[in-house]
């Protein structure tokens, strides 16, 4: 599934253009991992004037299980009281931003074209890039109209972890992680209970596809990355995961953008999920104590 002719990408330049438009929505989704409190307070304190707020644990994920990564589905319903709580309609043009190079916002993206949500795009460069530009802040909640989105999930594909370790064993699957070099070395880890990787996995780190600025590299460069990075040997199934599946989500929108014609799948569990079974194989084999 490609989005051909879709725009997905927006200009701090374009959006400050099109503030107020009625069929615009703008939600901040920054989020501190280490402080989950923090990202409500910073929109609070100032945001992109009428940007909601959208938290990574409350809003964009369900409760963890025994069984699942640090950030499950949110269950469809939910997800749909959600964008009616905003306002959203199927004409909606909803643009997500953060502060770190969309590495958040890019989850919400991808959970909007998971229920069919057709107009989702990233601000690119986030909040930085608009306060380069010299644009406004407020510190106002913005007053939205109430309403029901009409959800259809599965609009995505997501594989799970049987099908990751069968797709890896049979060389079928290309299994992108955008977790930190050091992370998926497994010399540090910061938030999981073991380091290390997914055995077969490759690593390229969602930063590579920004420039030094934070803005997304241009889509020719992206394409010839990513060729680099897949190579040419008829693969045709992709999957991108992370931590928990929200970074991973920026791989997925990096390749559309680039004009990859595949939709990769997003493991949403990821390594979070993965290391709660420990009859999966993973790399360092060996956890010291």
């Amino acid at each position: 599934m490609s989005l051909p002719g879709r725009q997905i990408l927006i200009s701090p330049q374009q959006l400050c253009a099109e503030i107020g438009a009625d069929d615009l929505l703008v939600v901040d989704c920054r989020f501190n991992l280490l402080k989950p409190e923090a990202g409500r307070k910073n929109w609070a304190a100032g945001h992109i004037p009428g940007a909601c707020y959208a938290d990574l644990d409350q809003d964009l994920a369900a409760m963890i299980s025994p069984q699942s990564g640090r950030h499950p589905l949110p269950e469809a319903e939910s997800f749909a009281s959600l964008l009616g709580s905003w306002g959203v309609t199927p004409a909606t043009r909803v643009v997500a931003y953060d502060d770190a190079g969309g590495a958040i916002a890019a989850r919400l993206w991808w959970l909007l074209g998971w229920v069919g949500h057709a107009q989702a795009l990233l601000l690119d460069g986030g909040l930085p890039a608009w306060l380069a530009c010299g644009y406004p802040l407020e510190e106002s909640a913005p007053t939205l109209q109430q309403g029901r989105y009409p959800v259809r999930p599965g609009n995505m594909p997501v594989i799970s972890a049987a099908e990751v370790q069968a797709g890896l064993a049979q060389a079928e699957l290309t299994l992108i992680d955008a977790r930190d070099a050091r992370r998926f070395a497994g010399l540090v880890e910061p938030i999981d209970s073991r380091a290390g990787h997914v055995p077969g996995a490759v690593n390229r780190p969602f930063q590579q596809n920004l420039d030094d600025s934070g803005r997304f590299h241009s889509p020719d460069k992206l394409q010839a990355d990513f060729a680099s990075l897949l190579g040419h040997d008829g693969q045709k199934n992709m999957a991108s995961m992370c931590g928990s599946g929200v970074t991973a989500c920026h791989h997925i929108f990096a390749m559309q953008l680039a004009g990859l014609e595949a939709m990769p799948s997003l493991y949403v569990g990821s390594w979070s999920e993965w290391i709660r079974d420990e009859h999966r194989p993973c790399e360092p084999a060996e956890q010291s104590e």
